[in-house]
């Protein structure tokens, strides 16, 4: 009989129609390679970024829950479906655990947290002059040109400010986002809707309101910033990204990325890393674009801009800020700033992943979760309330 705990393994045969179930989804979160289509993203070619450890007793660390409910750390921990999680200060690990099967070899899904990582490459191709965010995607990706999205900018889709119709529900198996994972291969394709690919799709989607807007979250710009990078580079993601991102941030292990049926990445939320690569991720996005092993990643001038937002980013923001309770917060650049004048910003996504970014104390936050439901406020206010509260007690 098999001991190890029913999340380790999978409880029926896992599927494209089933493994984001609940039951499922703790096992499907890193084996995604086992279930859909993936390529690699090499790791490094050069050194790797040694963390090294200093570790600190966190776990009762006093923690203010969403409602007001006194916590502790390990109370967050253990009441968010974590996978994994990483405390980094000033590129030293103070804490690091693992749940059930999880290790530090593992590669976990992390849906949205993607956005940021082909932020990042966008913004690398713009420190190499590869792309201009002044001008616009029909520029870069000539198949777009004539469709609504040829004539938002690059910058207007960095900040999901175009003016494109997409609705994003992931209750309804129906809406855009729904499908959009659909045509990927991430589930059946609903009644009526044909095969298809990422460019196909986002070619067909229809402007609504012109580009430049209020801020609107929408999967779909993160696939079109992924198309930007491809025509503008002629490569394909995984070896651009590569050679851009996963190689100069020291990388110890691959990454994966899911593809369509055209190879294209699923550049929206299909990135799959280890939690430590993660790490080393955020802290080169916290030392103004520079990793730790001391390679430029990211133009000067880049991180300060996503911190500080463009003249307008709050205003279109606001109303987005208080539906998800970011007062005066913006977006920008693929990254969530949750408040005016902060220095904290937020890589976010479905299932409780999160990378919590603290540039002044130098602290990188980084949460792998397989929450059974894709949004839940308390579980999110909880685990972002936790790096708060772990920042807090490392200043004092």
């Amino acid at each position: 009989m098999d001991e190890r705990s029913p999340r380790t393994v999978p409880s029926r045969p896992v599927t494209t129609a089933n493994w984001q179930e609940p039951d499922l989804i703790h096992w499907s979160f890193s084996h995604v390679d086992e279930i859909l289509a993936t390529a690699t993203i090499e790791r490094a070619e050069g050194p790797v970024a040694h963390l090294p450890s200093a570790p600190v007793d966190v776990s009762r660390v006093p923690v203010l829950g969403p409602y007001g409910e006194p916590l502790t750390v390990t109370d967050v921990v253990r009441a968010t479906d974590t996978d994994a999680w990483l405390v980094l200060h000033h590129g030293r690990i103070l804490a690091e655990e693992y749940a059930d099967t999880t290790t530090a070899e593992t590669r976990h899904l992390l849906q949205s947290v993607s956005k940021t990582l082909v932020g990042a490459v966008v913004g690398a191709l713009v420190g190499r002059g590869a792309i201009d965010p002044a001008r616009t995607v029909g520029t870069y990706v000539p198949d777009l040109a004539d469709r609504g999205y040829g004539t938002a900018t690059v910058r207007q889709v960095l900040d999901m400010r175009s003016g494109m119709g997409f609705r994003e529900d992931y209750l309804d198996p129906h809406s855009d986002s729904r499908i959009l994972e659909a045509i990927t291969g991430w589930a059946p394709l609903p009644n009526g809707v044909a095969p298809s690919t990422i460019r196909r799709f986002v070619g067909g989607l229809q402007q609504t309101r012109p580009h430049g807007g209020l801020f609107d979250y929408r999967s779909c710009e993160t696939d079109v910033l992924g198309l930007v990078c491809e025509d503008a580079t002629g490569e394909r993601f995984p070896e651009l990204a590569h050679r851009v991102l996963w190689s100069p941030i020291g990388a110890a292990d691959d990454a994966l990325i899911c593809v369509d049926d055209d190879g294209t990445g699923v550049f929206d939320g299909g990135v799959c890393a280890t939690l430590r690569d993660l790490a080393r991720f955020g802290a080169m996005i916290i030392s103004d674009g520079i990793s730790l092993t001391g390679a430029r990643v990211l133009p000067g001038g880049w991180v300060e801009d996503v911190f500080t937002g463009g003249p307008d980013s709050a205003e279109a923001f606001a109303v987005a800020a208080a539906a998800n309770e970011m007062p005066g917060g913006h977006y920008r650049s693929q990254l969530w700033m949750p408040s005016a004048g902060s220095d904290v910003a937020l890589a976010l996504g479905i299932h409780g992943q999160l990378m919590y970014l603290d540039r002044r104390l130098g602290l990188v936050g980084v949460k792998l979760s397989s929450w059974p439901e894709p949004s839940n406020t308390w579980k999110s206010g909880a685990a972002i309330a936790m790096f708060a509260a772990i920042g807090r007690a490392l200043e004092r």
